[in-house]
């Protein structure tokens, strides 16, 4: 299947390989550690744009300011969801516990399955939104999720209820791999480190506001948890319904029958008619024009089988940047904040549910701190200046900056916390602890999502879905061992032992990928497929 790949490429408006190494050397920019063959505008930066431009009005990157960010916006409404159906029940261990008669690690199981969920989701659905186009897999998912939700509010016994949760994991999961790939099709490169972070600050505001709401609607009942997750699940239907165009969009097809966008300062993209020139001239529909509810394959582009996914997935072993990367993020870092989360009941237990929701607060203020001042925006700030000190050419290694200190905030929260809870210190201590936990991760987060896509950009779908199976794999394994290995150790010792991890393994793994990433990128070479946008019929 990769050789197949590998001999029918995507071709350029120049018809130029997009994916042959010895053809990518002359004028672009550096994507994945080879020099791409584009004759690419330039961006007001001065920087080299990628993706390539049309001028056609139906191409997302042409698309309006208010649209795209209605756009963005849905997506990371399903992207808080994909980890707020996760720990939204947390308030509610003690009537679960009641309810089902099960332990207190039985009912730490109860978050870790909808990870499971969402682990093997990007598996599936990410071919078939290659396929199919993203709007209709996004609307499958809420369906799925939708539907588990109920089944979880109005479960009976434990196995009906670990089965409904599973499959709310499974429903909300298109919002990582197939919400990335939503992104990627509206914004260029250089605001990728910007959108990636609001993306992901969707995720990790999900995950911590999740207990607080859940703490609230404990006060009616823990099936009123999942009865408001329904709403805000058909909620979301109706707005991707409504509001919600297809971006998938066949960009070699359209750039080899018309001519670019001249983007440059004084680009005005909204005085170009659909009706009037080149455009017009193409008859396959696309983005806008497709139907209501598109169950036929996006024409003008080559499409991956729907079992693609799964051995994409399984050959992206064979580039260790993105396996080192996300290794090391999700086993070495990101999987503590499941020892937070499912450990603060029993942390905090004379406090009730609502006031055990209300001390996330400290984890969500240090997300959106980091978020406003230290992620997303400062990354595309940091590639910015660094590029142009390097000829206009940015490097994924640029993205690694914001690593160190991230990994050395969160382990200083972590070790805090956990002595704050043996030693009985008054609780705004541990919030202090969240706060610099959580910002840690949340610029964690947006520099190796961002670092792995700039590494790939035209595989940007399977690198994507190689970190979110083994994120989600984490938060599944995390509270299977948690609970013992605190009852074991104690909190002093189990969390500085999980801040020590975290500073004395990511941060000189990140010097090395630093140091030697392009490197390593040469050496493996070019994956054997694209993204179906650059891989024309």
């Amino acid at each position: 299947m990769a050789d197949d790949f590998s001999e029918k490429k995507g071709h350029d408006s120049l018809g130029k390989d997009n994916g042959d190494p010895e053809r990518l050397e002359e004028k672009g920019t550096v994507l994945g550690g080879e020099r791409q063959s584009y004759d690419i505008g330039l961006s007001k930066d001065g920087v080299r744009l990628h993706p390539q431009p049309t001028a056609d009005p139906l191409d997302p990157l042409n698309w309006s300011f208010a649209k795209k960010h209605a756009i963005l916006a849905i997506v990371m409404y399903l992207y808080f969801m994909f980890t707020y159906i996760t720990t939204t029940t947390v308030p509610s261990f003690v009537e679960l516990q009641d309810s089902f008669g099960i332990t207190y690690s039985q009912v730490n199981w109860t978050v870790a399955i909808p990870a499971l969920g969402l682990a093997f989701g990007p598996l599936f659905w990410s071919s078939l939104a290659d396929i199919y186009g993203r709007r209709i897999i996004f609307i499958i998912g809420t369906i799925i999720a939708l539907a588990a939700t109920i089944g979880a509010g109005g479960a009976k016994d434990y196995g009906g209820y670990m089965a409904a949760r599973f499959f709310q994991g499974f429903g909300a999961s298109p919002g990582a791999t197939v919400g990335m790939a939503v992104i990627s099709d509206m914004f260029f490169e250089y605001e990728r480190g910007q959108k990636l972070g609001l993306w992901v600050l969707a995720i990790d505001a999900g995950l911590l506001v999740g207990p607080i709401i859940g703490g609230f609607m404990d006060l009616v009942s823990p099936e009123w948890i999942q009865w408001l997750t329904a709403i805000m699940f058909a909620f979301l239907l109706v707005l991707e319904l409504v509001f919600m165009s297809e971006t998938l969009y066949p960009r070699n097809y359209m750039l080899s029958r018309m001519p670019m966008a001249a983007h440059s300062d004084q680009t005005d993209i909204k005085k170009l008619d659909s009706e009037k020139g080149d455009a017009s001239q193409v008859s396959i529909k696309r983005t806008k024009k497709l139907l209501f509810l598109n169950i036929k394959p996006v024409p003008g582009m080559r499409h991956p089988k729907p079992w693609d996914s799964v051995l994409r997935f399984i050959l992206s072993f064979k580039y260790p940047v993105v396996v080192i990367g996300v290794l090391i993020y999700c086993f070495a870092w990101y999987w503590w904040m499941l020892s937070i989360i499912t450990m603060l009941p029993a942390a905090y237990v004379d406090y009730s549910p609502q006031i055990q929701g209300l001390l996330f607060l400290g984890l969500l203020l240090g997300t959106l701190f980091s978020e406003v001042f230290c992620s997303g925006r400062l990354s595309d700030m940091i590639v910015l200046r660094l590029a142009k000190k390097n000829g206009g050419v940015r490097v994924p290694e640029m993205r690694l900056w914001l690593a160190y200190p991230a990994a050395l905030l969160s382990a200083i929260g972590l070790i805090i916390w956990g002595v704050s809870i043996d030693k009985a210190y008054h609780w705004m201590v541990g919030q202090v602890a969240f706060f610099l936990f959580a910002a840690g991760i949340q610029m964690g987060n947006t520099v190796i999502t961002s670092y792995i896509v700039d590494s790939y950009p035209l595989q940007s779908m399977s690198v994507i879905t190689f970190y979110s199976v083994f994120l989600n794999l984490s938060a599944f394994i995390n509270p299977f061992f948690i609970a013992p290995w605190q009852t074991a150790s104690g909190f002093t010792w189990t969390f500085a032992a999980q801040g020590i991890i975290t500073f004395f393994v990511s941060v000189p793994v990140f010097a090395a990928l630093h140091k030697v990433g392009p490197r390593l990128r040469a050496k493996a070479g070019q994956p054997g497929w694209v993204n179906p946008e650059y891989d024309t019929l």
